[in-house]
């Protein structure tokens, strides 16, 4: 969990444009999802497709993902998590991934250390003494974050704090960690 790479947003930055409804809550459900698992989990990967070509190909799906009441909302996704091979960081996962058409869009779910602004410049380059850096500093916050992307740029990221370990404390946004969502979208890319 030490890995400090994509670090949250620059709250100075413009933000992205809204992610559609359905992006919201499919990452919201998502997040929750993996928070009904606790925390220490290793990193969790999700195609996200339309849930009604998902029942239209596999109708015996209906009654476990919420029966016809899914078929009345046309833009609803379900995500589909995925085996994920071992590899040595996140990046080098995302870059060893590439989604069929099929897919409409991928998420990730990924526990961080995230550190204060204040602390960025002190963050040593070699990567095992930035991850002790992280691990000892008093500032640190353990935070999970569920980052999903549409083929269309849509983005959008819930982000839960263990020390708010709620679901009414998640927050959301399109911009929380745009490098993340990034790399993601480049999974989605012919």
């Amino acid at each position: 969990m030490a890995d400090q790479s994509p670090q949250p947003a620059d709250p100075r930055r413009p933000r992205a444009a809204a992610a559609p409804p359905r992006l919201t809550r499919a990452v919201v459900e998502l997040e929750q999802h993996v928070a009904a698992g606790g925390w220490d989990q290793p990193v969790r990967l999700f195609a996200l497709v339309p849930t009604a070509e998902l029942l239209a190909a596999q109708p015996d799906l209906a009654d476990q993902l919420g029966g016809d009441a899914l078929l009345l909302d046309p833009g609803h996704l379900t995500p589909v998590e995925q085996e994920v091979p071992a590899h040595d960081g996140l990046e080098e996962l995302l870059a060893g991934i590439v989604w069929p058409p099929e897919v409409a869009g991928t998420a990730v779910a990924v526990e961080r250390l995230v550190l204060p602004p204040d602390a960025e410049g002190a963050l040593p380059d070699d990567p095992a003494a930035a991850a002790a850096f992280a691990a000892g500093h008093p500032g640190r916050q353990e935070v999970r974050l569920a980052v999903g992307v549409l083929r269309d740029g849509s983005r959008e990221c819930a982000v839960r704090l263990r020390s708010a370990d709620r679901d009414q404390d998640v927050r959301s946004g399109a911009d929380l960690v745009p490098g993340l969502a990034r790399a993601l979208a480049a999974t989605l890319e012919d």
